[in-house]
Order: C-alpha cells, then structure tokens, then sequence
C-alpha cells in the first residue's frame, strides 16, 4: 500500500464479459475477462450483473407492487415517483427495483447484502489470479439539489469508502474539521465514465490508487457511508416531514435537564402565526417564560389561586395535595410558554348569538394557532404538554405577566426534551370520525 495519494490514475472498462446469468461465478468471469489485474487496483462492480448472478430477477408484472415489498420507509414521493428507504438501508428511487436490461415481465432487486458480494469477488479474484485488489459493487443514484444521475458505491470490500481528514490542515495551514471524503462514491463516478449506461461494459478497473486498497478495510463496507437516522437533517421530503412532525407530537409530561433553544421555540412560533383566522386578523400571542424566576413566581401565584379554588369547593386538604402533586408538569419543564387570544379585529353584532359565534370563531383560530406551535415543536425535536389551567385564573396570570387585560391566557405549554420515549399512539383510522353526505 503507497503512503499517499497518487498525482495520476487510470480507469477503463473490461470488455469481453458474457450475458450474466443465475448461478455465474463473477470472480472467474472478470478474470476471465481481464487477467492483468494487479495488486492495489480497485474493480467496480455494476450492481446489475451482481443481482443477476445471485438470482434477485424476479418476476413482476407489477413493478410497483415489487418496490412495495423491497420499502420500509417512504421518504419523499411525488406522483408515481419515490424516494424510499429500501431494505438494505439506501435512500434511492424506487427502491433500486430496476426494470432495464431484464427480460419483459422481470425486474431486477438490488443484492441482499452488496457489501457480501463485494467481498466474495475480492476473495475469488485473489484465489483465480493471486491478487489483492478492492472491489466496489455500484448503483446508479440521484443526489439532493442536483440534477443528474452518478454511480455510487453501495457494496465494498478491501477499500477505504470514507477518508477523514478532519485533524489535518489545507494548504494554507488551516485546520480541516469538517472535510470526510467519500473515496468510494468518487471511484464509481470515475468508474461510470467509462462503463457508461447503456455499452454493455458492466465491470470497470481503476489502477494508481493504491493507497485506497487494503485488507484492514475488509470490514468497513459501504454500509459505513450510510448516514445514521440521528443526523440526517434531510431524512423525509416535504410532505412527509410534515405528517411526520404531525404524527410524532405527543404529551410528554417528564423532561430533562437539557436547556430548549430558544431559537427552536420561536421558529415554532413562526409556523404558529400561519394558522387561519377570522377576518384577516393575528388572534395569537405567545409569551415566553424564559427566566427560571419568572416561572416560578407564575407557577406559585397560580397554585396558590388553585388551592384557594378547592378549597372554596370543600376539597379535604390531602385531596388537595394530591391534585397540586399531579399539577407539576409545568413546574418540572425548562421552559414554559403561554399561548394568549386577542380578539382585536373581532366584530359585534349586538345580537348574543352572532356575537358568541363570532368568539368562537377567534377561540377556534387560537385553538389551530397552538396546534401548529406544538408541531413546530415536535419538528425541533421537543416534546410539549398543552395544559389549560391558565385559563381558569386568567386574572392571575395576567396579573403576574403584565399582561393587558384584553389578553386571554389559552393555557400553558410546557417545553423541553423528553426524559423518556413517549408510548406508542393508538391507531385512530381516518374513517371512525368522518361522515359523508
């Protein structure tokens, strides 16, 4: 293995391979094909000829219902078209189920595991010709914010797929701490020039990178250039993002330590001030408990006016205890928010029933106003409780605020992170709360 990087390489395709076909060697195939190869040379591998000789063609008269069964999560889709999550944990089109250069009424399924095919054509071109070369299996992909196909590496044996050169320094002495090259992926694209789509050159060598090749890379795999779940900041497409945001609110009433962002807090308030409302007005305001002080003096001021309630209400004093212990998520949470309805703009009718529709329509505008704040919380990865007892001492918490008087506290919202998973949601199907006329 060199110590560096070379300042030449050459690539070129391999000519003379046969129609791939179930049960094919491809170590003796490329062998065959190509005796020259040398130790440090990197093969790429088109993952076509790979599913063929591991027997993934199947039939399909339905390529859809084929890319069904090859999905576990819908990431973006668009008409007919998906991006998904395939079972071998890629993010790509239709799953890899490809329908070209497969007999009509077949499709081919990417390899169960690419980095295991890598590794068997690896050991078979060593045991055939006595060499120790790196082999790439490649797909075809599409790439965020960019037009156009490249081929990426998705199984790998015996090559470094990700170079990190965070520690080191530019030309220019600066430090690197963010640079990770992904060495595979540039193999299959310069692999792909050559191979091209449709010439019928299945296999590619590049030859001058040696320092890439080496057994200690055996184990790596492509599967190490996967980004794990957790950062991943482009995970779902749009609409999926949002259902999933939807979906994904729940109550969490315990919290860690962990201090909220503030800045999460207002762009959730940002997606709040969308909601609809009547007569083109801003029924909402959002007052931000930020300061562990002003949350406690709230929170007191609030207990003390609730005792006084149950006790009015002949509440025994252990009773009482017990309700003010179950009130204690806002009081455990690192952050509070309360959500207030203005009715500036509101019309009056003079007419009692007008004029309380006309309220209920501002409340319900507050009600959607919170709605989207508690998904926007949920899309920063905040857990949130909505609890209403603000509502029942509005004087109060106007009072200790300094809040104007025409400011309708719609309860409180406890923010932070969660200090446990939430439990799974029980199923509501769509069609238990709609009524067709």
């Amino acid at each position: 293995m060199s110590a560096g990087p070379s300042e030449s390489f050459r690539v070129w395709a391999v000519p003379g391979l046969p129609e791939v076909r179930r049960g094919d060697d491809l170590a003796k195939l490329i062998a065959a094909a190509e005796p020259s190869l040398a130790d440090g040379d990197v093969v790429l591998v088109t993952s076509k000829i790979v599913s063929k000789a591991e027997g993934r063609v199947v039939e399909a008269s339905d390529r859809e219902a084929a890319i069904d069964a090859e999905t576990v999560r819908v990431v973006a889709r668009r008409g007919t078209l998906r991006i998904v999550e395939n079972r071998q944990g890629l993010v790509m089109a239709a799953a890899g189920v490809d329908a070209s250069n497969t007999p009509a009424g077949t499709v081919l399924l990417l390899p169960e595991d690419a980095d295991a095919s890598a590794r068997a054509v690896r050991d078979g071109l060593r045991d055939a010709l006595g060499v120790d070369v790196g082999v790439l299996v490649t797909d075809t992909f599409g790439r965020p914010w960019r037009s156009g196909l490249t081929d990426v590496a998705i199984g790998a044996a015996g090559v470094r797929v990700l170079d990190d050169l965070r520690g080191g320094f530019d030309a220019y002495g600066n430090p690197l701490s963010a640079t990770v090259v992904a060495t595979a992926d540039e193999l299959a694209a310069a692999g792909d020039l050559v191979k091209g789509k449709a010439a019928g050159l299945p296999v590619a060598v590049v030859r001058g990178l040696a320092h890439v090749v080496d057994g200690d890379f055996e184990d790596e795999g492509a599967r190490a250039m996967v980004r794990d779940a957790r950062d991943d900041m482009f995970r779902l497409g749009t609409s999926e993002a949002v259902r999933e945001a939807v979906t994904q609110r729940r109550t969490v009433r315990e919290f860690t330590d962990e201090p909220v962002d503030p800045g999460a807090v207002r762009r959730a308030v940002a997606l709040a001030v969308t909601a609809p409302a009547p007569h083109h007005t801003t029924p909402w305001r959002f007052v931000l408990l930020e300061s562990a002080e002003s949350r406690t003096r709230l929170l007191d001021a609030m207990r003390d006016a609730w005792i006084a309630d149950l006790r009015r209400d002949g509440k025994s004093e252990e009773s009482i205890a017990k309700r003010v212990r179950r009130g204690d998520v806002l009081r455990n949470a690192p952050y509070l928010v309360v959500p207030c309805l203005v009715t500036d703009g509101s019309h009056t009718y003079g007419d009692a029933r007008r004029d309380g529709a006309e309220r209920e329509m501002f409340v319900v505008a507050a009600g959607a106003g919170v709605q989207n704040f508690l998904v926007g919380l949920a899309g920063e990865r905040l857990g949130s409780a909505w609890v209403s007892s603000t509502m029942f001492c509005a004087d109060v918490v106007r009072g200790v605020l300094g809040l104007p008087s025409d400011w309708d506290p719609m309860g409180a919202v406890a923010v932070g992170h969660a200090a446990v998973a939430p439990k799974e949601r029980a199923v509501r199907g769509a069609e238990d709360f709609i009524e067709v006329r």
